[in-house]
C-alpha cells in the first residue's frame, strides 16, 4: 500500500509540473515589446492549434546559428511584422481592446510561434511594403501581399497562404450594374495595390493565377492610402468616383458594416496572397526557407483551413478553385 501511496504522489506531482511548464509556454508567445507605433497585439487564438505541429516539425529557432537573418531574430527573440490596421477582416486595430486582429493577423501570431520567437506589429503605409528595401524596420509582411512579378524584384515570398477574388463594386444613385458600366468612370482602389495595376494595365500576376478579366474602356483610378477609406469616403457623403476595387472579403465585410456599397459582377481576377520578405536583406534564405515550411505546414495540419473558416464566414480561402 505504501508503494501503491507513492506512485500516486509521484504522478500527481509531474501533472502539476506538466500544467506549469504549459502555462509558461503560453505567455512565452505575447509580444516582446510595445512603441509608440507599434502599440497594439494581435490575438493569441492562433497559437493554440501549433502546438503538436511545432513539436513534431522541430522549432526552427532551435537549431538556428551563424550570423543570418534568421539567427538574428531568434537571438532578438522577436519577429517583427508589417500590417495593416484598417484592412478588416484580414487585419484591424480594435479600438475597444488595443490589439490586432483579423486572418492576417492570426496567421502571423501562429508563423512567429512556430519560429519560437514572440511577435511584434508595425503598420507602414502599403506602398513602402512592396517597394522594398525596408531598411529592417521590420522582418516580414503577412499583409495580404499579392505575389507580382514586378514584385518579385524587390521581395521575396513564401508559397500562398491564401487566395482571393478581387471585386469591384458601386455605390448609391449610380446606374452601374455590370463591369462594363465602369467604363468611363473614376473607381477607388488603395495606393500600390495590384487593383491599381489593373486599372493601368500594369497588373504582371505569376501565369497559374488564372484569367484576368480586361479593364473597361477609359476606366481611370483616385486612390487612396488602404481599401476601405473608399467606402468610409461614399459614408462620408464623397461622390468623386463611382466605383471601388479591393478583394471580395473587404467588400462584403465592409456591406456587413453598413457601407454605402454594392458588389458588382463577378471577380476580375483571383489573387495569390503570400508572406513578404524583403530581397534588399542577402542573408535572408534560411528565413524564407523556414517561414516557407511553417506556411506549408499550416496548409497541411489543417490551422490555415481553420483561421479562414473562422473569419470569413465559414469558406476556406486557403486553396485556389
Amino acid at each position: 500500500m505504501e508503494v501503491k501511496r507513492c506512485i500516486a504522489v509521484l504522478a500527481m506531482a509531474m501533472f502539476v509540473l506538466a500544467a506549469c511548464q504549459a502555462n509558461n509556454g503560453e505567455s512565452a508567445t505575447a509580444p516582446a515589446s510595445e512603441s509608440a507605433t507599434e502599440s497594439a497585439t494581435g490575438s493569441a487564438a492562433a497559437s493554440e492549434p501549433a502546438a503538436s505541429a511545432s513539436a513534431a516539425a522541430g522549432v526552427p529557432c532551435d537549431n538556428a546559428s551563424g550570423d543570418d537573418a534568421l539567427a538574428r531574430i531568434c537571438e532578438a527573440g522577436v519577429l517583427v511584422i508589417s500590417t495593416d490596421p484598417a484592412y478588416p477582416p484580414q487585419s484591424s486595430l480594435n479600438s475597444e481592446t488595443g490589439e490586432y486582429e483579423g486572418f492576417d493577423i492570426d496567421v502571423a501570431i501562429e508563423v512567429a510561434t512556430r519560429l519560437g520567437v514572440d511577435h511584434e506589429f508595425t503598420d507602414p503605409l502599403f506602398d513602402a511594403v512592396v517597394a522594398g528595401n525596408w531598411s529592417e524596420r521590420w522582418d516580414v509582411s503577412v499583409g495580404s501581399v499579392t505575389i507580382t512579378e514586378d514584385r518579385r524584384e524587390v521581395l521575396d515570398f513564401t508559397e500562398p497562404y491564401y487566395y482571393t477574388p478581387a471585386q469591384m463594386a458601386t455605390t448609391e444613385g449610380t446606374e452601374i450594374s455590370a463591369i462594363e458600366d465602369f467604363a468611363g468612370t473614376t473607381v477607388c482602389v488603395a495606393e500600390a495595390t495590384t487593383y491599381l495595376d489593373w486599372i493601368d494595365g500594369t497588373l504582371t500576376l505569376p501565369e497559374d493565377a488564372g484569367e484576368v478579366t480586361e479593364p473597361p474602356a477609359g476606366i481611370t483610378a483616385t486612390t487612396l492610402p488602404t481599401d476601405i477609406n473608399c467606402a468610409e469616403a461614399w459614408q462620408a457623403g464623397r461622390s468623386e468616383f463611382d466605383g471601388w476595387i479591393s478583394s471580395i472579403t473587404t467588400v462584403e465585410a465592409a456591406i456587413e458594416e453598413d457601407y454605402p456599397v454594392t458588389a458588382i459582377g463577378d471577380p476580375i481576377f483571383f489573387e495569390p496572397l503570400a508572406v513578404a520578405f524583403d530581397k534588399a536583406v542577402e542573408d535572408n534564405d534560411s528565413l524564407v526557407e523556414a517561414v516557407d515550411q511553417i506556411i506549408g505546414e499550416m496548409h497541411e495540419d489543417g490551422t490555415l483551413t481553420a483561421l479562414s473558416e473562422e473569419w470569413y464566414g465559414g469558406i476556406d480561402l486557403t486553396t485556389q478553385d
